[in-house]
């Protein structure tokens, strides 16, 4: 079978909508966005997927060149961006999190270099690796991967704008970065603020007694203790944000 230039260039048109839209998640999704995920490992996969998706959906042939052309561009662009940065939310605030136990126990000062966070505390570098293997023990790659092949029926290439609408829900779902992350480091903060209070009684019944070589200690050993205690709660608080993240992103797209 015999390709013309012109039919070759009408199908590498149609094939770069759909991989637009992967790219763009791939790039903000968690775990997909990871550094260990290098750039052309995003490159194969993305094409991977669009090559999978491609045959399962009638395109528009739109010159990306044109004005309409360079609007489709990046209206796809954005629909995979705030797909990813639903998720990236419940990422923060597993972060958040951790600053917070750390700020509690007195481990502010011991931060470690994360290459997608920067400057983290151990406690939130532990509570990202946990929140990595909870996402991927749920299945939530295949989920997102399977969110953004459905997106092309609800929001079809040349069809869809990203509307008002989705602006207006990445803001209010926004909020949940800072009430999930409480809502996280609730049972830690609450346990060390009763200790922290027992040991200013302490100190108060014996001022002699020099909080700082007794209090410190104390609070490092104990929130380590309840950090360990509380992990199931974590955790489970931890995939509850997970698959509400997931239930923001259908919603974005359409799907609910």
């Amino acid at each position: 079978m015999e390709f013309s230039a012109e039919n070759l260039l009408a199908h590498f048109y149609a094939l770069l909508w759909p991989m637009l839209r992967i790219s763009a998640l791939l790039v903000a999704a968690p775990v997909f966005s990871l550094r260990a995920l290098n750039l052309r490992v995003r490159i194969v996969l993305a094409l991977a997927i669009t090559w999978l998706v491609y045959p399962l959906h009638t395109w528009p042939n739109i010159d990306p060149l044109s004005a309409s052309g360079l609007l489709e561009i990046g209206n796809q662009i954005m629909i995979g961006l705030l797909m990813g940065l639903m998720l990236q939310i419940v990422t923060s605030a597993v972060l958040i999190a951790g600053q917070s136990i750390a700020n509690a126990i007195g481990l502010s000062m011991a931060t470690m270099i994360d290459p997608n966070m920067g400057n983290v505390p151990v406690t939130s570098q532990f509570l990202l690796i946990l929140a990595t293997l909870i996402f991927v023990g749920l299945g939530g790659h295949a989920i997102l991967l399977s969110l953004v092949v459905e997106s092309f029926n609800s929001l079809p290439v040349g069809k869809a704008l990203v509307a008002e609408e989705a602006w207006r829900q990445l803001v209010m779902w926004s909020s949940m970065l800072f009430l999930g992350a409480l809502l996280t480091a609730l049972p830690v903060m609450v346990a060390l603020l009763l200790i922290n209070i027992g040991i200013g009684i302490a100190t108060r019944a014996a001022p002699s007694l020099n909080i700082f070589s007794v209090g410190f200690p104390a609070m490092i050993f104990a929130g380590f203790g309840i950090l360990v205690l509380a992990l199931p709660s974590i955790g489970a608080r931890i995939q509850w944000l997970w698959m509400q993240g997931f239930a923001q992103v259908r919603i974005l797209v359409g799907l609910s």
